[in-house]
């Protein structure tokens, strides 16, 4: 049986790490925790925190949030590296396990390389190692500001109700703190049910300015989108996603920050978002707002460096499930939303990049000849895409590596060299990827 293999991270000062197996990859969601990074960290006493953060709090340990936490009123919550951060299981459809920045809060999470802040299932913290987590497990993080966004600035972000929660001003240098080697693994709510529109993605940036830091971010296995940004001007590096439910970025309401390394990584056996029985998953999902509607600041993320992975076959759905493929679009431009694009790869999708509606473009500030794109049926189509050489484009059953080593999940011992530019195979992440026999 092949087994993926799971390298433990040191955290709280652990020093008995070890290589431990997770299931049969034909079979989603069967890590256990039974590295030593999980079972030392489920013996040590719990710390459980509720409702507001008012004054200057510092975690460490493990932390378990007892439904929605929120930092406030001039608060900075101080987060130390190797911090393990877990949900309070609660039945009720409410969110839980969500820890929220507001406007008038900061965050300073400096996590280092070989002790990340971890955000993860109560599952995997149990002691317990026949356990299995699963999507949902912990609600997710957010952080709101003032930076401009295309939305009012009572607009309160997707999946929360009351004033604490809105997003958006005027202040495009508004500094919500740090947030740095972190994962988030396992989260993701949706309020209502499936593609509802109020979900709780596993990282959410709202009118976030670019006074913050957000660098060397893992989010897998996420039940919604990895990341969302909506509106805001924050700068990002580093970034993964990895076995994305829904979108692995996406963007709304005005972003015009720029990301710097990014890596979004497909697992087929995760679960996958549909929307009318046909996947609705994207590696990048990008509108200017939910009606596609002309406004003075439009969506226009800069992205450099990217990579984009689907799978290397067109993975179908099984007879007793809706048909069609797993995954929609590598990049999908729509809504009046623009994208500036500066060396990309993007391979595994049924179709590449896809620019859709009056308004949307891929930008001609992008370098075209630095994108690389395939498609199983289409590479390109849409405003902006037709000065991408030709040579750069295919299309087929079997999706383009572009020149990685193997840059494919599920098909043996992954490696996305030379476009490792994040250090995505380095410790902080957790997995290597690689299959043994």
């Amino acid at each position: 049986m092949k087994k993926l293999t799971l390298i433990a991270v040191a955290a709280l000062s652990l020093t008995a790490c070890q290589n431990d197996s997770l299931a049969d990859s034909s079979t989603p969601f069967e890590m256990k925790p039974a590295s030593a990074e999980y079972i030392t960290a489920s013996s040590l006493p719990v710390t459980t925190v509720s409702g507001d953060i008012t004054s200057n709090t510092t975690w460490s340990g493990v932390v378990e949030l007892n439904g929605i936490v929120t930092v406030k009123n001039g608060a900075t919550l101080t987060i130390q590296p190797g911090t393990f951060i877990k949900a309070k299981p609660n039945a009720s459809n409410t969110a839980t396990g969500v820890l929220v920045i507001s406007k008038t809060g900061k965050i300073n999470a400096t996590g280092t390389e070989s002790q990340p802040i971890i955000f993860t299932s109560y599952k995997l913290l149990d002691g317990d190692e026949n356990t299995t987590a699963a999507p949902g497990d912990f609600g997710g993080v957010i952080i709101l500001g003032d930076a401009p966004a295309n939305t009012p600035d009572t607009k309160t972000i997707e999946g929360l109700t009351g004033s604490d929660f809105y997003y958006g001003g005027s202040n495009a240098a508004h500094n919500g703190g740090t947030l740095k080697y972190v994962r988030i693994e396992f989260a993701g709510f949706d309020l209502l049910a499936p593609n509802s529109g109020n979900e709780i993605n596993g990282l959410t940036l709202g009118g976030v300015g670019n006074g913050t830091t957000v660098d060397h971010i893992q989010v897998s296995y996420g039940k919604d989108d990895s990341f969302e940004f909506f509106g805001g001007t924050v700068n990002a590096s580093n970034l993964v996603s990895f076995a994305a439910d829904d979108d692995n970025f996406d963007f709304d309401n005005g972003y015009t920050g720029t990301i710097t390394n990014a890596l979004a990584l497909a697992d087929t056996n995760s679960t996958h978002s549909l929307s009318g029985g046909v996947s609705d998953t994207n590696g990048i999902e990008l509108d200017n707002n939910a009606t596609g509607t002309a406004t003075p600041l439009i969506t226009n993320p800069v992205i450099n460096n990217l990579t984009i992975i689907g799978s290397r076959t067109n993975v179908l759905y099984t007879s007793s499930t809706p048909s069609g493929s797993f995954y929609e679009n590598g990049i999908h431009i729509r809504r009046n939303g623009k994208l500036t694009l500066n060396n990309a790869v993007v391979t595994g999708y049924p179709v590449g990049i896809k620019v859709e509606g009056t308004g949307s473009e891929l930008t001609s500030a992008s370098n075209l000849s630095s994108i690389q794109v395939h498609g199983f049926a289409t590479s390109v189509t849409g405003t902006g895409t037709s000065g991408i050489p030709a040579a750069s484009l295919l299309t087929g059953t079997t999706a383009s590596s572009w020149g990685m080593s193997q840059p494919f999940f599920n098909e043996g011992p992954w490696n996305v060299s030379p476009r490792n530019g994040g250090n995505f195979q380095g410790a902080w992440t957790k997995y290597d990827f690689s299959i043994q026999e």
